[in-house]
């Protein structure tokens, strides 16, 4: 990897981390477990389009790696691992089908599938099914959450699109 490539995935790496570490700090908007905005997110998306897959996987792994060390949550870790993988292996396969223009229905998908990952995660940890009926909500908040991540990716590749 050249060392511009590098850099420049480390600012977005830091940029991820520092965004996620100011999201901490908002209030929950409802006080349902695993429901957030995942501002993060945006810079995800963008590494989607933007950047290999290897790549866009280590920004992600490090983002996450790191914000568990900041928040000092060892199953955030879990959880957060299982939902960006299922999350990345269905981006990084959307992306060759869905155009640049329509991103931002890439980051619904990737929320939907995230939140998949970590039900079935919470399932597996707490060995009961009533965890599902968390789902339908997760699904929803999800959708509003990846349309406005992807939304404004969709926004910041276009803004520097024009320079």
């Amino acid at each position: 990897m050249k060392i511009k490539r590098l850099t420049e995935l480390s600012l977005l790496t830091g940029l991820a981390l520092i965004i996620f570490v100011v999201e901490l700090r908002f209030p929950d908007i409802i006080p349902v477990p695993g429901v957030k905005l995942g501002l993060a997110n945006i810079i995800t998306v963008y590494t989607v389009y933007k950047y290999r897959a290897v790549e866009t996987f280590l920004l992600v792994l490090a983002r996450i790696l790191l914000g568990a060390l900041f928040a000092s949550s060892f199953s955030a870790l879990i959880y957060s691992l299982s939902g960006a993988v299922c999350c990345l292996a269905g981006m990084l396969l959307l992306r060759r089908i869905i155009p640049l223009r329509w991103m931002w229905l890439c980051s619904i998908i990737g929320a939907i599938l995230h939140n998949t990952g970590q039900i079935v995660v919470a399932t597996a940890a707490v060995r009961s099914f009533a965890v599902l009926a968390y789902y339908p909500i997760l699904i929803i908040s999800g959708c509003i959450a990846g349309a406005f991540t992807g939304i404004c990716a969709q926004l910041v590749i276009n803004k520097i699109s024009e320079k």
